[in-house]
């Protein structure tokens, strides 16, 4: 998949997030703007969200375009919820469609995506998968790179690892071993962790709450761009991001935590990404016709 984002903070309706703002995840199925491979997210999206006092999430997810599914926008209208993860999804080459294969994938209050593809899928990551079992591969929800990744980040966590180090870990071991893109993003609906490594991703928190997202959503002022081979930690207390480099970081390359809507840290710069089209496409306000769309581009994301 190709665009994701989450959310916490005070209960909102879902459409306040995904089909409301000028730029918002819907719009990004079609025409968005910082994308660096693919050109459109047509091959399935999902929704992710808790509802108060219940720490597993419920799930939506489709293999069909976001702006065809009326029911996102109902359900944007009436379900209220202080913590979600969703994502439009823009299939590689050699990979199957369906709905098991769109984000967010989830185990038990848990909920996980993947921007990005690994090159040379499934012989690639032999070296990777090395340590799984065959009934662990058999069992994928889905033959793809993001649910492997998945399941990598589900085997770290259920030893006992905060979210943010198992998503490090799985990052550090795919790219040593495999390549690729690998941008993750995950929660646990009361914190947030994500990657960046290869592709784009921006934060705002302020009184509205914390969003992580592969790209703004609208273009007020408070949008802060993650440097690439990052890792972000964010709670509704504030956000903290570090460097991400295949051996750990010494602790004096750690970033303190950063006040929502207080500026990012002097010591990170900007990505550098600019707003503009995504390759190929004019910033369009209309979806194409409904149904899947092929691309040319033999590097499009998973």
């Amino acid at each position: 998949m190709c665009r994701h984002l989450a959310y916490l903070g005070p209960a909102v309706p879902i459409g306040e997030l995904l089909v409301e703002p000028p730029h918002a995840l819907l719009r990004q199925s079609w025409a968005p703007r910082r994308q660096r491979y693919g050109t459109v997210n047509a091959d399935g999206f999902g929704i992710g969200w808790y509802a108060d006092g219940d720490p597993l999430p419920a799930r939506y997810r489709s293999d069909h375009p976001m702006w065809t599914d009326p029911f996102v926008r109902d359900l944007g209208r009436v379900v209220r919820t202080g913590a979600l993860l969703a994502a439009v999804r823009s299939g590689t080459e050699g990979m199957p469609y369906g709905e098991a294969a769109a984000a967010p994938f989830a185990e038990e209050e848990y909920l996980f995506s993947h921007n990005g593809a690994i090159p040379g899928w499934p012989t690639s990551v032999a070296a990777t998968a090395a340590d799984l079992t065959v009934a662990e591969l058999l069992t994928l929800e889905a033959p793809t790179d993001s649910a492997l990744l998945w399941l990598l980040v589900r085997q770290r966590l259920r030893t006992g690892r905060e979210l943010a180090e198992a998503l490090t870990a799985v990052v550090r071991l795919a790219a040593a071993t495999g390549g690729g893109r690998l941008n993750l993003l995950a929660t646990d609906g009361r914190q947030i962790a994500a990657t960046t490594w290869g592709d784009t991703l921006s934060w705002r928190a302020d009184e509205r709450g914390v969003v992580v997202a592969s790209e703004p959503f609208d273009d007020e002022a408070g949008w802060h761009d993650v440097p690439d081979r990052s890792v972000l930690s964010a709670t509704p207390d504030g956000v903290a991001v570090t460097p991400l480099t295949l051996d750990p970081p010494s602790p004096s390359r750690l970033s303190s935590p950063t006040a929502p809507g207080q500026p990012a840290p002097a010591d990170l710069p900007s990505s550098g990404v600019t707003d503009r089209p995504a390759p190929g496409r004019s910033d369009d306000t209309e979806p194409p016709a409904s149904g899947r769309q092929t691309d040319p581009d033999p590097d499009r994301s998973e």
